[in-house]
């Protein structure tokens, strides 16, 4: 193990209705069920992400029971937290230094650009962890 001293990784600030729309879109994502495709198992050459059925005798496109579910409105998870990290940051997605100043380390995280060298890369660290930023795919360079 190396002498740097363990540091816990930043967590949000949440209001108390955010963190139970998080919890709750947990739970709503376990019991989701793989919505895939018609046929996914029949054809290797489909994939099985999810394509809607527009067959005219489809069984799955007219809810037949037997078939798999059909992707619904009601499966969604809660809008107030839709499109936040599962540790209830807001991600933001860094391109070049100056981004980071714009980033508000209670409430949001960054994501450094694939499209980033690593002397920029580097940049970015140093200067997130001086304003305590989290980054979620930071790598040793």
């Amino acid at each position: 193990m190396s002498d740097e001293e363990y540091k816990p990784r930043q967590k949000p600030v949440l209001d108390p209705e955010t963190k139970v729309a998080l919890s709750k879109r947990n739970r709503m994502s376990n019991r989701r069920p793989a919505f895939k495709r018609q046929n996914w198992f029949r054809y290797k050459r489909l994939g099985d992400k999810w394509r809607r059925p527009r067959g005219i005798h489809s069984k799955m496109r007219r809810h037949f029971k037997y078939r798999i579910t059909v992707v619904q409105p009601g499966f969604r998870g809660p809008a107030s937290v839709r499109g936040l990290h599962p540790s209830g940051f807001e991600e933001v997605m860094i391109h070049n230094p100056k981004e980071v100043d714009n980033v508000d380390p209670k409430t949001q995280a960054i994501r450094i650009s694939s499209k980033v060298g690593d002397k920029k890369r580097e940049i970015i660290v140093k200067k997130a962890d001086d304003l305590k930023i989290r980054i979620f795919n930071r790598r040793d360079l």
